[in-house]
């Protein structure tokens, strides 16, 4: 069964075509393109659906043409129905509401966070993880039971991936800003004592980034390395809490800030002292992309039939622990 999944939930248009034998999924094209803001700003919703408006002809028509494939070769289509940027969902909705009524093709609206974890389950192999979802809209820590994904730790304010777009945007750069910010961290080892909150099994991190933005004068190098080694410290407490109440034995990473070395590095000593399997999703699929959306799709056909076109819809604030999980 082949599936074209479409992702637009913020900075990335995304179009991917997975296909999927028995419980195996193959990727067999992922196509992006990601709306760049000016250094020291971030993502403006409308600029962002301009660009997605603008690109999508591109990046579907590439991602067809890499899988080798016709609009009429596909079995189903599924798209990010939330949460996300209102004007970007809306983007990513039309295109696959416009193909769906077109050429008749079964239409699945995807909970975004959703995307991420069974994707990262599918490249890792996981069978039954705690997971850990870091990225800029979310930073949960999750277990699955009884037909839904329960949240045992989140952030009380801002997600870390905000935390360290912010603190780069008000350093001057360009969002998405974590790459750059590990790579000053890496630079550095001087520690600079920054307010470190975990919360029963939950985080705060809004007072972290107003005292990482007063030691910035005392360099960004020192800075970057100070706000990684607290804020990641402060996540991995309350995983290795959450590893110790669920008992469970393999731990799986996702989500855009997934791909930080650093953060991994933490994660994975805390593993070993549990005996738990660590497992972090592929760099190339950690960020968003239309890979998680179209596997999302193909899990849920096998249980249920699309959706009416009347009846699909966006959802900018989509808890995952609302998702019912059929599959």
């Amino acid at each position: 069964m082949l599936c074209l999944g479409i992702e637009s939930t913020a900075h990335t248009f995304s179009c991917a075509i997975i296909e999927k034998n028995g419980k195996n999924g193959k990727i067999l094209s992922d196509v992006r393109k990601i709306y760049r803001p000016p250094e020291g700003e971030g993502i403006h919703p409308r600029e962002a659906s301009r660009h997605h408006a603008e690109f999508s002809p591109q990046v579907l028509s590439e991602c067809l043409q890499k899988a080798d494939l016709q609009v009429t070769d596909l079995d189903i289509i599924s798209y990010a129905a939330g949460p996300g940027l209102g004007p970007c969902l809306r983007i990513g909705a039309v295109v696959a509401r416009s193909l769906a009524s077109y050429y008749k093709i079964p239409i699945y609206p995807v909970n975004h966070a959703l995307g991420h974890i069974e994707l990262g389950k599918m490249l890792t192999g996981s069978k039954d993880p705690l997971v850990l979802l870091v990225s800029g809209g979310h930073t949960m820590i999750l277990a699955f039971l009884g037909g839904k994904w329960r949240v045992f730790g989140e952030t009380l304010d801002i997600t870390l991936g905000q935390l360290l777009d912010q603190i780069g945007r008000f350093a001057g750069f360009a969002s998405p800003c974590g790459s750059r910010i590990e790579d000053l961290a890496s630079k550095s080892s001087q520690y600079e004592p920054l307010p470190y909150v975990v919360k029963g099994n939950d985080v705060s991190f809004s007072g972290l980034l107003s005292a990482t933005k007063r030691i910035i004068p005392k360099g960004i190098e020192t800075a970057c390395f100070s706000l990684q080694e607290t804020a990641f410290s402060m996540v991995g407490e309350a995983v290795e809490r959450a590893l110790s109440f669920t008992g469970k034995k393999e731990f799986l990473v996702v989500g855009g800030v997934a791909a930080n070395k650093r953060l991994s590095e933490i994660l994975h000593s805390i593993c070993k002292r549990h005996k738990c399997k660590f497992s972090v999703a592929p760099k190339e699929y950690s960020g968003d992309c239309g890979s998680q959306i179209s596997w999302i799709g193909l899990l849920e056909s096998s249980k249920k039939s699309g959706s009416k076109i009347e009846e699909t819809f966006v959802k900018q604030s989509w808890r995952l622990d609302t998702v019912d999980v059929y599959y």
